[in-house]
């Protein structure tokens, strides 16, 4: 669950990014619209927070040219309690979301994980494949009732392949996930936590489909 944080005020930013950190999201964190639109052209993230005051620009302008873009990544906006209006805009022009400054970094991370499930197409805080349950809110992950613990890329690759039973995610996409958009990609990582969690999981839960990627069974 890669979060993109648009966010100028460095305190915040940081406070964001440690707080989702905690809950378990993998952050990147970006201060202007400049390396807003260079994020997101280069990294595929599952939901994005924008502050709508940027040095650069409005966020609200650069909602609109997301959206005109086809860009359709929930996101949550970011405003001041007092500006309705620039919540209105905002919700009009194609926001998931909105949360007023100050807030609570807990209702922040709920809102977040609500965005998600409504953008994968379900309404549980969780995800159930035959025996295999995923708690998102916890982080926790169990087959046949008992927990298996996972680190945190693991869990991260899992989640992804979870959140779309039968359908084949590449390894870029599964990179995508598990790396920021700066970061350097190590070349075998997403094979390494894939043989992992098929030690942990058993080896028949995740398929490789070859010359594709890897895909996890529906039940």
């Amino acid at each position: 669950m890669r979060i993109l944080v648009i966010e100028d005020d460095e305190i915040l930013r940081d406070g964001i990014a440690a707080g989702l950190g905690l809950e378990g999201f993998e952050v990147d964190s970006v201060v202007n619209c400049t390396d807003a639109r260079a994020a997101v052209a280069t990294q595929d993230h599952a939901a994005i927070v924008l502050d709508i005051g940027l040095p650069d620009g409005s966020g609200l302008e650069l909602l609109t040219e997301w959206r005109r873009a086809g860009v359709k990544t929930p996101i949550l906006l970011l405003t001041a309690r007092n500006l309705i209006g620039d919540r209105i805009d905002g919700l009009d022009g194609g926001a998931d979301d909105y949360l007023g400054k100050p807030f609570d970094l807990g209702e922040l991370s709920a809102r977040l994980r609500a965005l998600l499930r409504r953008s994968s197409g379900r309404a549980e805080n969780g995800i159930s494949l035959g025996d295999l349950t995923i708690d998102e809110a916890c982080r926790t992950v169990a087959v046949a009732g008992e927990e298996v613990a996972l680190s945190r890329r693991e869990y991260a690759i899992l989640h992804a392949l979870a959140s779309h039973p039968g359908h084949v995610l590449s390894r870029g996409q599964l990179e995508d996930r598990i790396y920021g958009w700066q970061d350097e990609v190590e070349s075998n990582a997403v094979e390494v936590h894939i043989h992992k969690l098929r030690a942990k999981l058993g080896r028949e839960r995740i398929e490789t489909v070859r010359g594709e990627g890897y895909r996890i069974a529906r039940k």
